[in-house]
C-alpha cells in the first residue's frame, strides 16, 4: 500500500527525515533540548523561528505560540555585493530549500540559485548539561562566479520570563543591561520583575560566534534599535540593508534597550566551490565568565563535530531502547519518533513548546504517573525511588497536589492559585504500580512508606482549614505532632476506596472538578462520572489480586494500616455500608472518615487480615459492575437495528448525558472505554459497544475517532467549558489520540485484536496523511475536524501507545516478574519472509523477541509451537495456545543481550 505521506522520507538510519515540503508550512516545528527538564528547551522551524529557554523565568528568545512561528528568531544575513541581501530563515523567489530532522538536531539548507549561494544551518542542544544551543552556518559558492560577502548572525535577546510577553514587556526592557564583548552580545538583566516581590537577577543571556578559522566578529550590532533602525524590522534590519558599519556602543545608547545578538562577521571572498563555516551559540548561562567558557567548549570545528556526534548517540540509544520490526518500514521507523515523545514530555511538561496545552509549564498529576509508563517499560529498575517519591502527593482525602514541584518527592497545591480536584487522579497510580510490580516482580515496593500532602484543602476541597499555614509543612500529621507514613499499599487503598463512598444521587462518583477529560469542568454539584466509575470498579478488583499475590510472595497473613482505614472497609464494620444507599456511602465518607483523619489522623496503625481486605474490595468492586450494567446501559433504535453503549456521565442538573436527545446522538468515547478496559463489559458487551463506536464517533472520511458526538450546542453550562470549542477541536469531538489509544488497548486487553488494530492504525494513518496532518513523524494530542495534527510532541497517548504496541501488540509483559510471551500480530505485520520483532528491556536485559509465521497465518489461528533463548530451547510454561510464560530465572543469570524466537 502506498503511503499517504508526501511531507518527509526517512533517511538511511531508518530515523532521521528530509522533506522539501516543511519550508512552505510556517508553524511547523521540531524540538531541541538536553537531558532533563533543567537543561535549554527549544523549538525550531524550518524558518529557524521558535524559542530558546530554561523555564518560565528565562527566556533567550522571545515566548511563542504557534502563530508567532510566523515571525522569525534565528536568523543569518549576507549581503552580497552587487545583488543585495539573502536570508537564511526566509525564501527568496527561485530558491530552493529544504530541512532534515533528526533526534535532536535540525538542519535547513537554502540555494539562492540566482546568484550560486547555499547557506545551511545544523542547530542542536548538547548532552553534557551546557545550557546553550549551538549553530553552524556555512555558506557555499555554488555558482560560477565569485562572490564577495558580508555576512551577518541576528538573534533578537528577550532575556526575561514568559510573563514578561505580555505584562510590563516595556518596562523590562529598562532592567536589561547590555554589553558588547569581542564574541558577541551579553545581556545581564538587573531584576526579575515580579509585583509581588521584585528580585535581583543573576543570569546572563547571551549570543557569541566565531568563524571556522577561529576569528571573532568584527564587530557588533548589541541593540534592536542600533541594528534595525528607524525603517527596518527583523527580516530587513538596516544594518545589513545598507551594509552599515558596527560601532562600539555607550551606556546611554545600551541599558534599558531591546537586545540584539547580531553579529557582524568580516567581509570574504567566496570563490566558486568555496565555503565558510560560522559557530554561534545561543544561551543562558549563570554570569558572563560562564557564557565564555561555555563558548569556549564548542567554538571549533571539531568541538562543534563531537558534540554533535554524543546528541546522536544518546539520543538514538535511548530511542532505540525499544525498537518495533514489521512489515511496514514507515511504521517502524514512525515508531522511533512515538517513543521519543514521553522522554519529551518529561523534559518539557506540557507547556514549553508552540502548541501551548492548559497551564504555564511543567507537568500535572496525570503526566507524571503516565509519562512513567514508558520508563518502567525501557528502565524499571531505575524509577523505583521515583515511583515511590510521587506518592509524597496524596492527600488522606484521595485527593492530590495538582502541581509537580522541581525536586523528587515535592508538590505544589493549586493549580493557576485554584483550588480543583479532578475525580480521575485517584485511578492512575494503580495502572503504574502494577505495570512495574508485574515487569521487576517487587512486591516488596508494597510496603516502602510516604508521606501524605497537607495543606488547607480538605474533604476533596468541599473544606479549607483556614487555621493551616505554610510553617506547619506540607506533610500530615498525627495528632501527637509527628510526621505520618504510611505504606505505599495504603496510599492506594485509601485512593481507590475514598471514590467508591464519594457518589452523587445516581450512586456513580461525584464528577467534581472534571475527571480526565477537562472540559468537563461545570458540573461540581451534581456532575457524576459513570466512566471513572468503572475505572475504580476494575482497581477495586486489581487490588484484591494484588493483594493475594502478595501474600503467596510475603507469606504474611496480615499488613498493617492506619486504623482509620477500618472505616471505609466497610464489611468489616459493625453495621455494614447500604452500597445501595447514596446517602449512607456519603455519611461513611464524610461524617465519619474524613473526620477522623483530619486535620489530623491518630497516627495508629493496626493488623488487618489480608483476606478480609480481599472480600471487602471484592464486594465493592462487583457492585459496581452490577450497578452500573444494570443501570446505565443505553440503547437507540435506527432502521430496525439497536445500537447498546453505556452512559458515561451525569450534567449538573442531574441528567443523563448520553442517549438520544432532540433526534441527536449524545455519546462519548470515555464512557465506553473504561467499561471495556476494567472488564465491566461482558463479551457482548464488548461487541455492542464496539458496534455502537463504529457506528457514531467512527468518521467515514478519515477512519478516525472523535472523542464525542456533536451535541449540536454552542455550549453546555451544565457540563463544561469543552462544549464551548469548536466541534471536531479539543476535548469537544476531536480525534483525541489518548483516549483512542486507550480505546485500542482495551480492546487488545478484551481480545478484541482485529478491533485494536483498526484503531491503531486508524490514528497512523491519519498522521501519515500529511497533508491534512501536517506534522512530522509521531502522535499528536489530538486531530481537528481537518485532520491536522495538534499539539505535537507532549501528549500522553505516545506513553500509551508504546505500551499497547509492547505488551498487547508484540505481547510482551511482565507478570509477577515472570515474562509473559502472547503475541497478538495480524496477519499484515509479519513481513514476507513471515517475521515480526521486538527489541526491548526485561530483568535488566535487553532482549530480542522474534516471532517467526512463515504461512503468515492470521491471528486466532496460529498457535506457539516452541521458543528458544540463543538458539537453544528454553523452558516455559504454557498457559493457552497463544500464551507461555518463561520464568524470570531463566533470563536474569549471564551477561549479554538475549534472543528469543518463538515459532507459531
Amino acid at each position: 500500500m502506498k503511503s499517504a505521506n508526501k511531507l518527509y522520507q526517512y533517511l538511511s538510519d531508518g530515523v532521521s527525515f528530509v522533506s522539501h515540503k516543511a519550508t512552505g508550512i510556517r508553524t511547523l516545528y521540531a524540538p531541541l533540548c538536553g537531558i532533563d527538564a533543567h537543561g535549554l528547551k527549544s523549538s525550531i522551524s524550518p524558518f529557524l523561528s521558535g524559542d530558546i529557554k530554561i523555564d518560565q523565568h528565562h527566556y533567550l528568545t522571545k515566548p511563542v505560540s504557534t502563530e508567532d512561528l510566523r515571525s522569525p528568531a534565528r536568523n543569518f544575513f549576507v549581503y552580497v555585493e552587487g545583488k543585495g541581501v539573502f536570508s537564511l530563515a526566509e525564501s527568496a523567489p527561485g530558491e530552493e530549500s529544504f530541512v532534515e530532522v533528526g533526534q535532536l538536531w535540525h538542519k535547513l539548507v537554502r540555494r539562492h540559485k540566482s546568484i550560486g549561494l547555499q547557506m545551511q544551518a545544523i542547530n542542536f542542544i548538547p548532552v553534557t548539561g551546557e545550557t546553550v544551543e549551538l549553530m553552524r552556518v556555512t555558506l557555499k559558492n555554488t555558482g560560477k562566479k565569485k562572490l564577495k560577502i558580508t555576512p551577518t548572525a541576528f538573534v533578537p535577546i528577550f532575556g526575561r520570563a514568559q510573563a514578561n510577553k505580555h505584562d510590563h514587556e516595556q518596562v523590562t526592557s529598562l532592567l536589561q543591561r547590555i554589553q558588547q564583548l569581542p564574541e558577541g552580545v551579553l545581556v545581564a538583566p538587573t531584576m526579575l520583575f515580579n509585583e509581588e516581590g521584585h528580585v535581583a537577577h543573576a543570569s546572563a543571556y547571551y549570543v557569541f560566534g566565531t568563524t571556522g578559522k577561529g576569528k571573532n566578529p568584527v564587530g557588533i550590532f548589541p541593540t534592536i534599535e542600533n541594528f534595525c533602525g528607524d525603517a527596518g524590522h527583523w527580516l530587513a534590519p538596516q544594518a545589513v540593508t545598507e551594509n552599515l558599519k558596527p560601532a562600539k556602543l555607550s551606556a546611554q545608547w545600551l541599558d534599558g534597550k531591546e537586545a540584539a545578538g547580531a553579529l557582524r562577521f568580516a567581509d570574504e571572498i567566496l570563490k566558486p566551490g568555496d565555503a565558510r563555516e560560522y559557530f554561534i551559540a545561543l544561551g543562558i548561562a549563570k554570569e558572563k565568565s560562564s557564557a565564555e567558557k561555555i563558548f569556549r567548549s564548542f567554538n571549533a570545528a571539531e568541538k562543534f563535530e563531537q558534540a554533535l556526534a554524543k546528541n546522536e548517540n544518546f539520543w538514538s540509544a535511548k530511542t532505540h531502547s525499544i525498537e518495533f520490526y514489521t512489515g511496514d518500514d514507515q511504521f517502524n521507523s514512525w515508531m522511533q519518533w512515538v517513543t521519543l515523545q514521553p522522554i519529551l514530555r518529561r523534559i518539557f511538561g506540557n507547556s514549553f513548546l508552540p502548541d501551548h496545552d492548559y497551564g504555564k509549564g511543567g507537568k500535572g498529576w496525570r503526566d507524571l504517573w503516565q509519562d512513567l509508563l514508558s520508563l518502567i517499560l525501557i528502565e524499571p529498575e531505575n524509577v523505583r525511588e521515583s515511583l515511590i517519591n510521587n506518592f509524597a502527593g496524596i492527600r488522606i482525602d484521595g485527593s492530590n497536589a495538582t502541581i509537580i514541584g522541581a525536586l523528587p518527592g515535592e508538590f505544589i497545591a493549586d493549580r493557576n492559585m485554584i483550588t480543583r480536584v479532578w475525580m480521575d487522579h485517584g485511578a492512575w497510580p494503580l495502572l503504574t504500580v502494577l505495570l512495574y510490580v508485574n515487569q521487576t516482580g517487587d512486591y516488596a515496593i508494597l510496603l516502602k512508606e510516604a508521606t501524605y500532602f497537607r495543606d488547607m484543602q480538605q474533604s476533596r476541597a468541599v473544606e479549607k482549614d483556614l487555621t493551616w499555614h505554610p510553617a506547619y509543612g506540607d506533610k500530615l500529621k498525627s495528632k501527637a505532632g509527628h510526621i505520618y507514613q504510611g505504606t505505599i499499599l495504603e496510599h492506594l487503598l485509601v485512593q481507590n476506596l475514598v471514590q467508591f463512598f464519594n457518589v452523587g444521587e445516581h450512586n456513580m462518583i461525584r464528577l467534581e472538578n472534571a475527571d480526565w477529560n477537562d472540559g468537563l469542568d461545570m458540573a461540581a454539584h451534581r456532575g457524576e462520572s459513570v466512566a471513572f466509575m468503572s475505572f475504580y470498579g476494575g482497581n477495586l478488583l486489581e487490588i484484591a489480586d494484588l493483594l493475594e499475590e502478595f501474600f503467596k510472595k510475603n507469606g504474611a497473613p496480615t499488613v498493617r494500616l492506619a486504623k482509620e482505614l477500618k472505616i471505609l472497609f466497610s464489611t468489616l464494620a459493625d453495621e455494614p455500608c447500604d452500597y445501595d444507599s447514596p446517602e449512607d456511602k456519603k455519611k461513611i465518607l464524610y461524617q465519619d472518615y474524613f473526620s477522623s483523619v483530619q486535620p489530623e489522623l491518630s497516627g495508629e496503625q493496626i493488623e488487618f487480615k489480608i483476606s478480609d481486605l480481599v472480600h471487602d474490595l471484592r464486594s465493592k468492586g462487583q457492585w459496581i459492575f452490577q450497578q452500573i450494567r444494570k443501570q446505565e446501559k443505553v440503547t437507540v433504535e435506527e432502521k430496525g437495528k439497536a445500537y447498546t453503549w453505556f452512559n458515561g456521565y451525569y450534567d449538573n442538573k442531574g441528567l443523563a448525558v448520553e442517549g438520544k436527545k432532540n433526534n441527536r446522538i449524545w455519546m462519548t468515547l470515555t464512557g465506553q472505554v473504561f467499561a471495556v478496559m476494567s472488564g465491566l463489559a461482558s463479551p457482548e458487551e464488548c461487541d455492542a459497544v464496539v458496534a455502537s463506536v463504529r457506528r457514531y464517533l467512527q468518521d467515514k472520511k478519515t477512519g478516525g475517532y472523535r472523542l464525542n458526538t456533536d451535541f449540536g450546542r454552542s455550549h453546555y453550562l451544565d457540563l463544561g467549558r469543552a462544549f464551548g470549542f469548536a466541534y471536531g477541536t479539543k476535548e469537544n469531538g476531536a480525534f483525541f489520540s489518548h483516549m483512542i489509544v486507550m480505546y485500542a488497548y482495551a480492546l487488545y486487553s478484551r481480545g478484541l485484536v482485529r478491533e485494536g488494530r483498526d484503531v491503531l492504525r486508524s490514528i497512523f494513518n491519519m498522521c501519515l496523511d500529511t497533508d491534512k496532518s501536517k506534522i512530522y513523524p509521531g502522535v499528536p494530542e489530538y486531530f481537528d475536524s481537518n485532520g491536522r495534527g495538534m499539539y505535537h510532541y507532549l501528549t500522553g497517548s505516545a506513553s500509551w501507545f508504546v505500551l499497547t504496541e509492547l505488551t498487547q501488540v508484540f505481547g510482551v509483559r511482565g507478570e509477577g516478574g515472570d515474562l509473559i510471551l502472547s503475541p497478538k500480530l495480524v496477519k499484515e505485520e509479519f513481513d514476507k519472509k513471515g517475521q515480526a520483532a521486538i527489541t526491548c528491556h526485561f530483568a535488566g536485559k535487553k532482549i530480542t523477541v522474534t516471532y517467526l509465521n512463515p504461512a503468515k497465518v492470521d491471528y486466532g489461528n496460529y498457535a506457539i509451537q516452541d521458543v528458544s533463548l540463543n538458539g537453544r530451547p528454553v523452558k516455559f510454561e504454557k498457559i493457552s495456545s497463544q500464551t507461555v510464560k518463561i520464568p524470570r530465572k531463566f533470563i536474569e543469570p549471564g551477561s549479554g543481550d538475549l534472543n528469543l524466537r518463538m515459532t507459531l
